[in-house]
């Protein structure tokens, strides 16, 4: 194939190639494969496997688009591919770093002892949007807060691996890794086999095994439900999809109610008692007596049933206090305070503008930095400097020095690339990486995770709703 010839990786870490025309040795059967199809069949291998994504309904939403809601996601057939002893030090890295997430929520809503020692100032937590006051002293089964989480990861010009966010809440996107897995499968058959990849299949189970280890101890049959928002949330085919992977029912809060002291799902043969909720909306929904009284998403009373642990919830209530981005700088003082030990993976070098210094850097370096809220998602709340005019950048300036507190900045990172088709040209595109880890009796790390891809040239912004698509990531076995 003749793209490949004429494939530049440029000044970048590009994880199929380590120069032009020299590509990684792991990657040699891959290409090998790429480069024998016939003239056109990788274009149409990527139409096919494009209109298996429409047919199956892999979608999300883009609220307040003029073209339309509801999009597919865009798929690139290229995949991105991780050595096992790379992938097994990542592995290690997200494991140490979730115990300290876990051990910090359970602090901030207990002992406090973090704030009390002086490692993270107890302004910044108190203002986090994810501290919720009605969380203290929660006791959730076998001290488990983020039971699901997503770790976005970007890796630099060096080929060093950084923590970008942690997701906490209600992570998305396991159901394309799945799909993307079950299409690229059936596209390419025997190099799945030649290439000894790891299996991604089995997400639904380790998901379902997690949740029903929340199950109250003796219970003989927990029953778990998946609460979504309903039709119209953006990630509603996730919610459905792994529900139907995992044998359970979806719900809404209309299909719940709290009786006789226990929460309940309406069936047609009457009542029928739950025991574990895996929720899909944020916490602030959950339940208008105790949250947000406008909310006809939640369920009234579900939080008293859960603070005397008659239903277990995943993720717990109050994990969103360490999705804030301002605290996710502190991740790294969290696991020296609470393991005693270094971070396995660096977090991106951060400024907080609540700090005088700080701020006044920002300030004067706009153009060459990332500057993010620290609540927003999906792209969203965002400046990237050195693609903005001086217009934004001053607009955007105000706005920090009106509210420093909502703010952190980062250096803009040269993001590794992976070869992608764009039309019938094969170009390199940043792309970042978020594995999804699950917390039950032990901590599992699922093999790979979602890579995003900027499908323009270019562009340094991979999430689905700026224009983003995805690929396979495939992990080796060896």
């Amino acid at each position: 194939m003749q793209e490949f010839d004429s494939y530049d990786p440029g000044d970048f870490y590009d994880e199929w190639f380590l120069a032009k025309e020299q590509p990684r040795p792991f990657i040699e059967p891959l290409l090998q494969r790429v480069r024998s199809l016939p003239a056109g069949q990788l274009q149409q291998r990527q139409k096919t496997a494009q209109q298996v994504m429409f047919n199956i309904g892999a979608t999300f939403t883009v609220y307040g688009a003029a073209e339309g809601t509801e999009r597919i996601m865009p798929f690139d057939i290229l995949p991105r591919v991780i050595p096992a002893q790379e992938w097994q030090a990542l592995e290690r890295g997200l494991k140490q770093r979730i115990v300290a997430l876990n051990t910090f929520i359970a602090d901030v809503y207990g002992d406090q002892k973090i704030i009390e020692d002086g490692v993270i100032p107890r302004e910044l937590i108190e203002s986090a949007k994810g501290y919720l006051r009605p969380c203290h002293d929660l006791k959730p089964p076998g001290g488990i807060w983020c039971h699901i989480t997503g770790t976005d990861l970007v890796r630099d010009r060096d080929g060093t691996f950084y923590v970008l966010e942690d997701n906490l809440r209600c992570p998305s996107g396991i159901s394309y890794v799945l799909e993307n897995w079950r299409v690229m499968k059936s596209t390419f058959p025997l190099l799945f086999k030649e290439l000894h990849i790891q299996p991604v299949d089995e997400y639904p189970s380790h998901l379902l095994e997690t949740l029903l280890n929340l199950a109250s101890p003796g219970l003989p049959d927990a029953t778990v439900v998946v609460l979504t928002p309903g039709i119209y949330n953006s990630a509603y085919f996730e919610h459905s999809f792994l529900a139907q992977q995992m044998g359970v029912t979806l719900v809404e809060g209309r299909d719940l109610v709290v009786a006789d002291g226990y929460l309940q799902m309406r069936t047609t043969k009457g009542l029928e008692r739950v025991d574990v909720v895996y929720r899909r909306i944020d916490d602030d929904f959950i339940d208008p007596a105790v949250f947000r009284p406008d909310s006809l998403l939640g369920v009234r009373g579900l939080m008293e049933v859960y603070r005397q642990g008659r239903v277990a919830i995943a993720n717990a209530l109050g994990t969103g206090v360490a999705d804030d981005k301002v605290i996710y700088a502190y991740v790294p003082q969290m696991i020296r305070y609470y393991l005693g030990e270094e971070p396995l993976l660096p977090n991106v070098p951060t400024y907080l503008c609540w700090e005088p210094q700080q701020l006044d850097h920002v300030l004067k370096n706009l153009d060459s930095l990332v500057v993010k809220s620290a609540n927003e998602s999906g792209g969203y709340g965002m400046l990237i400097g050195c693609q903005a005019t001086a217009e934004q950048r001053a607009e955007f300036a105000e706005r920090i020095k009106a509210n420093p507190r909502n703010y952190i900045a980062q250096p803009t990172l040269s993001l590794s690339r992976v070869p992608t088709l764009l039309g019938d040209e094969i170009v390199g595109c940043h792309v970042d990486l978020r594995p999804y880890i699950l917390y039950g009796k032990q901590i599992y790390v699922h093999p790979g995770g979602l890579t995003r891809v900027a499908m323009k040239r270019g562009s340094l912004v991979v999430n689905s709703s700026q224009g983003g698509g995805s690929k396979d990531t495939w992990v080796l076995n060896q």
